[in-house]
């Protein structure tokens, strides 16, 4: 399969963070790490924006019937955990 060629994405920051990054060495590798560990970390449903489409809520409130969030005694992350499956060791 022939590798894919490149794509430049642009955009504006205002003057503090372009500031922040001048110091920066490779600020393209820098920001591309910054955006891949943000995309990482995003919710899988809303991605990341934090909001659920009315679709979405449908499923998640008949997701929600059998599973509820627990603080976890060992690291204190919040998780979920089913109901149905049985208690989690948190």
């Amino acid at each position: 399969m022939p590798l894919r060629k490149q794509e430049v994405i642009t955009f504006k920051v205002d003057h503090r963070l372009a500031e922040a990054l001048g110091g920066i060495q490779n600020r393209s590798a820098f920001i591309r790490n910054a955006v891949l560990a943000a995309l990482d970390g995003a919710c899988p449903l809303c991605k990341g924006t934090g909001i659920l489409t009315p679709a979405q809520r449908i499923h998640w409130q008949e997701f929600a019937q059998t599973h509820h969030t627990v603080q976890c005694h060992e690291c204190e992350a919040v998780h979920l955990v089913c109901e149905v499956s049985g208690p989690s060791e948190s």
